[in-house]
This record gives structure tokens, C-alpha cells and sequence, in this order.
């Protein structure tokens, strides 16, 4: 009978291989953590006080920086004490929230990218009714119909997921509550959870990628034909940086999908490798891109730069007179 009993409580080991050495798995791990706070940090700064860096444009970008600075939080933190003080229990509850905020907060960011796709079409396609359909109220609008995609479908997969009874295992081979990770644990069909996993898939991130794709087949489109070569460099470039993001995303995010739902001969490291670089790595990426391939961003980190050590150096000077005096 106590085989049977479902589990309430399970261990996050991380990576189960590298079990002896955690401690030193930390180390990458603290380093991202690092760069993407810092960078996101930055970018949203840069953006929220840069003077004319407040068209919907950058405001997506600093919206991706959002996402990006929240989603380690929700998992690094809690990761880094498993690994350094074997802090490494999680009630089911817990596991549950944990899992409901990643996926979730996650989604935003297909979201964004579609949203920013959409932007650089109006722009590039349409550019003379592109403040009727890029403003405040298309943004709330799309922002509403995220907010209640992402709860309900995210939603529905965690309440199935806490429906199950655990009797197999209370040992998570993963560095956070990962979907498919907790369900593999269940000792009952799990056939259901599949395919609301599927229907997630194919209604957020599915659906995005497919209407990104249109979009920019349209905007190659108009801007092969441009008669500008100047306009056509220009607009290549700024969806260059776009697309240079959405291929790093998209490509971890099905190479995390195909692990999971195809590669069971794939050993139980490399699963969460993948799952976890599919979180983490664009948070850390996206700010570097941003902030060398967007200009107007680079310039302005530039100038504060700049502004920074000319008032450290008028501080300096300040400080030297008075003690002279």
C-alpha cells in the first residue's frame, strides 16, 4: 500500500550525473545569472531614460528585457541553493507554482516576438497607417488576449498535472518543475497530459512562429522590391536583429520539444541541459544582441557611459579641492 501512496514532497537533482560535482556546476549558472540581470537591467534602463527611445519598437524590446530579467529569477535562485547547500526539497504545491509562472511568463515571450513582427510589418508594409494600427490600445488589446491565452492553456496543464498521484518516484530529474519531467513521475496514464502539452505547444508558440513566418515573407517581399538601396539596407538590418532572436528561441525551444517528446535514448543530462539553455540562454543573449545591433540603444548606452565617468571624475575633482582647502 505505501508503494501506492502519492507523493507530495520530491527532490530536485539537477543533473544526475553530475550529482558529485553540483557545486561546480554552479558556477556557469551563477555567471548567466549575472549577465542576464546585468544586461536586462541595462536595456531597460537605457530605454525607460534614453531620450527618443520610447516608439513601440523599443518599448518591445524593453518589454523582451521584462521577460528576460524575470523568468531566472523564478528558477536560478532556487537551483543555485540545490546546488551549493543540497537545499533541494519541494513540496508538490510548490513545484506546481514553480512550474506555472515559467511556462507562463515564458510565453510572453513568443508573444512579444510576434507582436514585434507585427510592428515591423505595418512599418515596412503599410507605413502611412502605422500609428492607426501600432498604438496604446492595439498593445492592451494584445496584451489582454495573451494574458488569457497563456492562463488558461498554462493553467489547464498544471491542474492536470496536480491531478495526477506520483507513487512512481519523488526524485525530479531537473533543475526546476518542468512539465514533462513531474508527469513522468506519475504512475497512471499521463495520455491526456501529452496532449494538452501538444495543444500548448501548438497554440502559443506554434501559432506564433506561423504568423512571424508570414509576416516576414511579406516584408522580405516589399523590401526586395523597395527602390532604395539605403531604405532596403536599413530594414534588412533592424529585422535582422529581430530575426537573429527569434531563430535562437524557437530553435532551443523545439530542440527542448524534441527531447522530450522523441528522445528517450537521449540520456537524462543532456535533457536538462537542453531544458535549461532553453530558459536561460536567450535571457542572457537577447540584451547582447540588442544592445550591438540596435544603434540608437548602443548610442545611448555610449553616452551614458560617458556621462557616468564624467561625473565620477567631477566627483573626484570636487573631493581633491576640498581637501586641499
Amino acid at each position: 500500500a505505501a508503494e501506492n501512496t502519492s507523493h507530495t514532497d520530491f527532490i530536485l537533482i539537477g543533473f544526475p550525473g553530475f550529482y558529485e560535482n553540483r557545486r561546480f556546476l554552479s558556477i556557469p549558472f551563477i555567471i548567466m545569472l549575472i549577465v542576464a540581470v546585468i544586461g536586462n537591467s541595462t536595456i531597460i534602463f537605457i530605454i525607460k531614460t534614453g531620450s527618443g527611445l520610447h516608439s513601440p519598437m523599443y518599448v518591445l524590446i524593453g518589454a523582451i528585457a521584462i521577460v528576460d530579467l524575470s523568468l531566472p529569477m523564478l528558477f536560478i535562485p532556487k537551483m543555485l541553493l540545490n546546488f551549493l547547500f543540497d537545499l533541494n526539497e519541494i513540496s508538490l504545491l510548490g513545484c506546481l507554482v514553480q512550474m506555472f509562472f515559467i511556462h507562463f511568463v515564458s510565453s510572453f515571450e513568443s508573444t512579444i516576438l510576434l507582436v514585434m513582427a507585427l510592428d515591423r510589418y505595418v512599418a515596412i508594409c503599410n507605413p502611412l497607417r502605422y500609428n492607426d494600427y501600432i498604438n496604446k490600445s492595439t498593445f492592451l488589446k494584445l496584451s489582454v488576449a495573451a494574458l488569457i491565452r497563456s492562463g488558461i492553456l498554462i493553467s489547464l496543464i498544471v491542474i492536470l498535472a496536480g491531478s495526477l498521484s506520483y507513487c512512481l518516484s519523488n526524485v525530479i530529474e531537473h533543475c526546476y518543475c518542468e512539465h514533462m519531467a513531474l508527469v513522468g513521475l506519475a504512475c497512471e496514464s499521463t495520455t491526456k497530459n501529452s496532449i494538452m502539452g501538444l495543444l500548448v505547444v501548438f497554440c502559443i508558440p506554434g501559432l506564433d512562429l506561423l504568423f512571424i513566418f508570414f509576416s516576414y515573407l511579406k516584408i522580405f517581399s516589399v523590401v526586395f522590391k523597395a527602390a532604395s538601396g539605403k531604405s532596403c539596407h536599413k530594414a534588412m538590418h533592424t529585422c535582422g536583429t529581430h530575426l537573429i532572436v527569434i531563430l535562437v528561441s524557437y530553435t532551443l525551444a523545439m530542440c527542448s520539444f524534441i527531447a522530450y517528446r522523441f528522445g528517450k535514448s537521449v540520456p537524462p543530462d543532456v535533457h536538462v541541459l537542453i531544458s535549461v539553455i532553453y530558459v536561460i540562454f536567450p535571457c542572457c543573449f537577447n540584451p547582447v544582441i540588442y544592445g550591438v545591433r540596435t544603434k540608437e540603444i548602443r548610442d545611448q548606452i555610449l553616452k551614458t557611459m560617458l556621462k557616468t565617468k564624467s561625473n565620477v571624475i567631477s566627483i573626484n575633482v570636487a573631493s581633491i579641492r576640498k581637501k586641499q582647502l
